[in-house]
């Protein structure tokens, strides 16, 4: 009889434990489930330069040290602060020069380097357009706002656009341009209107061309023949020159715009799942001025659904499925904006057989046992099983809470079996 009991007790122990981390799995599938999907918005963009103050008139703006080798020129001022040394500008021919002033340690250095300070934050700040870029060697990229970990430029960059068009790259940590690489234009834009927001350091490669203002966390470093058409701008470290052509454009203001362009902008909400043979509807919750426009740009939508040109998905779905699709957003003004949507379209629910009677001896009300024939998991029948219907929850929830009901499901009644048993042993 004790033999028999520890027998009896040892695989109830274990199924115990088995059953207990089965419906916490469910239990966390269900909250992994629910979590709502990620929101997609437009880039919050600049209409105009970024706002450079005081710091707009220096060509070579430092921190701790600035160091020059060779006849460097710099197209306007040269300052540091805190830090006083700056050595190598003793002139032509074989030492550096600039045509500005030259402001160290010094209150007018002090301010340039604060507003410095405001415009890093500001490029900063701004959302980007497009993100994870790495490499911009070989391509052609519109006005926006880039990001990625680190930048680098084998190559060409090509920038497209007008006199008012602005980019913004944001690294978070490197710029490292290799030899030979170059910044070029197609069409009228200026270099007043390039931007490099740099987390740590940059460093600008043997005879590169480069284009654009570098606001950089760390410090510059420019090798030998390295040509900028812009400024190099360190908040809390130092530069280095090699023997550089530095140059401010004439037409480079001082002031800039930072806000929210007219471009569309699309909320948060995402289309529900759909059932097949139930009508379908869900409108992209796009707005701006004009009315923007939506259409498919890659991917399709369930059968039996349409988009119209004002963002509306409708229709009756025919074929169950998931189905991932994108939509450009746009109103005739820069940038587009492109959401990547989902939906998931379930079979038609399938009536649940009746539940067994609660009062019929020996018969728990509960959803069928695997394998039983009676609709339960595993037992292969078209039935679902009882208190699951075929759609496994509402229209909202993905395939991951389905699963996650159906093992809570399966838990509760391990348990109640438990249960049951406990009770007969202690009768017996």
């Amino acid at each position: 009889m004790g033999a028999s009991s520890v027998r009896t007790a040892m695989p109830t122990t274990t199924t115990t434990r088995s059953l207990r981390l089965t419906a916490a799995l469910g239990i966390a599938a269900i909250g992994l489930a629910l979590v709502p999907a990620a929101s997609a918005n437009a880039a919050t963009t600049i209409d105009g330069p970024i706002g450079l103050g005081t710091a707009a008139s220096y060509g070579v703006l430092g921190s701790s040290t600035i160091t020059n080798t060779g006849p460097t020129t710099v197209g306007g001022d040269v300052g540091l602060s805190p830090g006083s040394a700056v050595t190598g500008f003793t002139g032509p021919p074989t030492g550096g020069s600039y045509t500005g002033a030259l402001n160290v340690a010094n209150e007018a250095a002090a301010t340039a380097r604060q507003d410095l300070t405001t415009a890093y934050n500001t490029a900063a700040g701004l959302s980007p357009n497009r993100i994870g870029l790495g490499n911009l060697g070989g391509q052609s990229l519109v006005p926006g706002v880039y990001s990625g970990v680190n930048l680098s430029l084998t190559g060409t960059l090509t920038l497209e656009g007008g006199a008012d068009s602005v980019w913004v790259f944001q690294s978070d940590e490197t710029l490292i341009t290799s030899t030979a690489s170059n910044i070029v234009f197609n069409g009228d834009a200026s270099s007043c209107n390039v931007f490099w927001k740099v987390g740590s350091s940059a460093t600008l490669g043997t005879d590169s061309d480069f284009v654009g203002t570098i606001l950089a966390d760390q410090s510059i470093s420019v090798t030998t023949g390295a040509d900028i058409d812009g400024r190099l701008l360190a908040r809390v470290g130092a530069v280095t020159l090699q023997s550089n052509d530095i140059v401010i454009p004439d037409e480079c203001g001082e002031d800039g715009e930072v806000g929210t362009s007219p471009s569309p902008t699309v909320g948060d909400d995402t289309p529900p799942d759909g059932t097949v043979g139930t009508p379908y509807e869900f409108t992209v919750p796009a707005d701006g001025e004009p009315t923007p426009t939506v259409v498919v740009s890659d991917g399709t939508l369930p059968p039996g659904l349409v988009l119209d040109e004002d963002g509306t998905i409708s229709g009756t779905p025919t074929t169950p499925g998931d189905y991932t699709f994108e939509v450009i957003v746009s109103n005739g003004e820069e940038p587009d904006v492109t959401v990547e949507y989902e939906i998931s379209i379930v079979p038609v629910a399938e009536s649940p057989s009746p539940s067994p009677s609660p009062s019929t001896p020996g018969t728990p009300g509960t959803p069928g046992t695997p394998g039983d024939g009676t609709g339960g998991p595993g037992d292969g029948s078209d039935n679902p099983g009882d208190g699951l219907a075929y759609s496994g929850a509402h229209p909202g929830m993905t395939g991951m809470a389905i699963w996650a009901a159906a093992l809570t499901a399966l838990g509760a009644l391990a348990l109640t079996l438990r249960f049951r048993m406990r009770r007969e042993q202690g009768r017996a």
